[in-house]
C-alpha cells in the first residue's frame, strides 16, 4: 500500500548515496536477487547475497561495512523473522535497518512485519520503477512500508 498524496514524484539522485554502500540481499531465488543487484547496481550499491536467514550474522560480521539488509521472509532453513531475531539480539548489527521483502504482501503480512520488528516492508513484486526511490528513502532514514 503506497502513500499517493504525494504525486510530485522526485527522480532518483545518486548523489545521495554514498560510494561504499553495502546492502545485503537475503534471497533464496536466483532471479530475484539478480534482479535486485541489478537495480541496487544502477544506484552504485555495492550487495552481497546470502540465500537463507541461516547464519546471516555470521556472514554479516565478515563484511567491512553493512548499511542495510533486504531480507526475503520465506526462505529454506530459516525464515526471515528468526533471522531478524538474530540480528536484533547482535549488539553491533542492531543499528543495521532491515527491510522485509517478500511475495506474502499483504497488509497482514506487513503488520506482522511491523510488529516482529522490521524497519520497511516491500513487497514483491519489486517495481523497477519504484525500488530505486525506495531504496533512496530508506537509505536516507525514511520508513517505507509498500505492499502494492
Amino acid at each position: 500500500m503506497t502513500d499517493s498524496s504525494n504525486t510530485d514524484v522526485q527522480p532518483v539522485r545518486k548523489q545521495n548515496i554514498s560510494s561504499d554502500t553495502t546492502v545485503l540481499v537475503v534471497e533464496d531465488n536466483v532471479s530475484n536477487f539478480v534482479l535486485i543487484a541489478r537495480m541496487l547496481g544502477y544506484l552504485g550499491i555495492h550487495c552481497e547475497w546470502k540465500t537463507s536467514g541461516y547464519e546471516v550474522v555470521e556472514y554479516a560480521d565478515t563484511l567491512p561495512h553493512l548499511d542495510l539488509i533486504l531480507m526475503d521472509i520465506r526462505l529454506p532453513y530459516e525464515d526471515g523473522y528468526g533471522a531478524l531475531r538474530k540480528i536484533r539480539s547482535a549488539e553491533h548489527l542492531k543499528s543495521i535497518p532491515i527491510i522485509a521483502v517478500t511475495a506474502e504482501a499483504s497488509q497482514d503480512q506487513m503488520n506482522k512485519s511491523r510488529e516482529s520488528g522490521f524497519d520497511g516492508f516491500l513487497g514483491k513484486p519489486l517495481d523497477p520503477d519504484r525500488f530505486p526511490e525506495q531504496i533512496r528513502r530508506i537509505l536516507n532514514g525514511e520508513s517505507v512500508w509498500e505492499y502494492a
